[in-house]
């Protein structure tokens, strides 16, 4: 059967990994078919359109993709600039997948994925059957394979430390946030303006929080943070700092320590958020031994997302059993151990699953770890499409170098299993609320990469 008469491969999600895995695929002949729940490209992030990202545009901008692209008169941006996610998304997502053309599909939400006559328990000739694609139309896809691109997004953790709401959480909820408020809207602002606010987590979006907090402290008198972390304070709570490779990452833990030290943020450490009670018409957050923080206006819980693997029960995964990701990758990426410079460059092999042709790529891949970085999904996403195309020499060449050091875990941090909600290719840096430098190190050596992460 040749390629123009196969079905194509499904790509679930129009987010950087799932366009990117369609323009590898296309590079080799394959026909992708991206399959996007929402309106437009990059649908997930643009929800955080405001916040700018600490990985510039060189890393952000996968190599297959910038090929299939410069046919159409797309202009590559600054290659040491920082993008919003808005940017990133009008500047690059959209015109990806403009560039694709029909082989996006929006409004397409995917309700389940299957053999082809065959649930999850029968054996006989399970190989040898095509996917089945399921959407919320009721129509059904045919694929010869599955790359799940479908990212973490749409699944925020909850306050509870068990893993769990927290005893009075979902009765909170007209108070409580679980994403990065965007203080430059006059509602959102009015909102924490003068307010005391509970920033709970310890992770890239927490520091985000914090740093932009402190910022509208500096000119909405009353405006105050309590930062909660399960953990305990050390050395590396802020992150990298000056020698992080990716430097507008470790300025942003230099911005949420100057946050505790400025006093506009005050840190209560070792809480484990159990109940959140009301005080009148402010909540109080208990721990579960008891501790309780004062009374606060508002919370914003950012302690991390979480993959949807509902519409996946009648496929065989192979996850791990703490982490939600593939079994080969985890101990890679486990936050107990590795933190974002410690996590080794992988592909189809750790990606694979006991159901041949179906993959999990990008930030679901990682399932609740927060190390996740976009280069890492380029590197995934062209090791995939190589193996569909039966060049398993390429497929097994490690083509990416990561950045070393950095806020996303750290060893040690059992407690803090994916409390970076914000990790990867949305791993945020606080946008300026006023002109500011370069962030530090912006004029020095960049990052080290490798052959993916050169222009084409």
């Amino acid at each position: 059967m040749s390629e123009t008469t196969r079905p194509p491969v499904a790509v679930i999600g129009a987010g950087p990994v799932g366009l990117a895995a369609a323009a590898h695929l296309a590079g080799r002949g394959i026909t992708p078919l991206v399959l996007e729940a929402g309106p437009a490209a990059g649908s997930a992030v643009r929800e955080w359109g405001h916040v700018r990202l600490f990985s510039t545009w060189a890393e952000l901008i996968d190599p297959a993709a910038a090929k299939l692209l410069a046919p159409t008169g797309w202009v590559r941006p600054e290659a040491g600039a920082y993008p919003t996610g808005a940017e990133w998304a009008e500047r690059y997502l959209q015109p990806l997948a403009d560039a694709l053309g029909d082989r996006v599909r929006y409004g397409a939400r995917v309700t389940g994925v299957a053999r082809a006559g065959r649930d999850r328990v029968v054996d006989a000739g399970r190989d040898s059957r095509p996917f089945t694609v399921h959407l919320a139309t009721g129509e059904r896809v045919t694929a010869r394979a599955v790359i799940d691109a479908s990212g973490t997004w749409a699944g925020p953790g909850p306050l509870g430390a068990d893993g769990y709401p927290a005893a009075g959480e979902s009765a909170a909820a007209d108070r409580i946030a679980y994403r990065v408020p965007d203080l430059d809207d006059p509602a959102v602002r009015a909102r924490y303006a003068g307010k005391r606010t509970a920033v709970v987590g310890s992770g890239a979006s927490a520091f985000t929080a914090l740093a932009g907090l402190a910022d509208l402290a500096r000119e909405e008198s009353g405006t105050h943070a309590v930062w909660v972390l399960r953990r305990g304070l050390g050395e590396d709570t802020f992150g990298g700092g000056e020698a992080d490779q990716l430097p507008a990452r470790g300025a942003l833990g230099l911005r949420a320590r100057a946050a505790v030290e400025a006093g506009h943020a005050s840190a209560v450490h070792g809480f484990r958020t159990a109940a959140v009670e009301r005080d009148g018409e402010r909540l109080v957050l208990v721990a579960d031994d008891g501790r309780r923080t004062g009374p606060v206006d508002e919370v914003i819980a950012l302690t991390g997302l979480r993959p949807d693997l509902s519409f996946l029960s009648e496929v065989r995964l192979g996850l791990d059993e703490r982490l939600s990701a593939p079994v080969a990758l985890a101990p890679s990426i486990d936050p107990n151990v590795h933190s974002c410079g410690t996590v080794r460059p992988h592909g189809v092999t750790e990606l694979s699953h006991p159901e041949e042709g179906l993959f999990l790529a990008g930030m679901k891949s990682y399932g609740r770890a927060p190390t996740f970085l976009a280069m890492t999904g380029h590197e995934q996403v062209r090791s995939i499409a190589a193996a569909l195309a039966g060049d398993h020499e390429a497929a097994r060449r490690v083509e990416l170098t990561l950045p070393e050091t950095g806020v996303c875990g750290g060893a040690g941090l059992s407690d803090e299993a994916g409390a970076d909600s914000g990790g990867g290719c949305c791993a945020p840096a606080p946008r300026p609320r006023r002109p500011r430098p370069p962030p530090p190190g912006g004029g020095g050596p960049p990052p080290r990469r490798g052959p993916s992460l050169s222009p084409p």
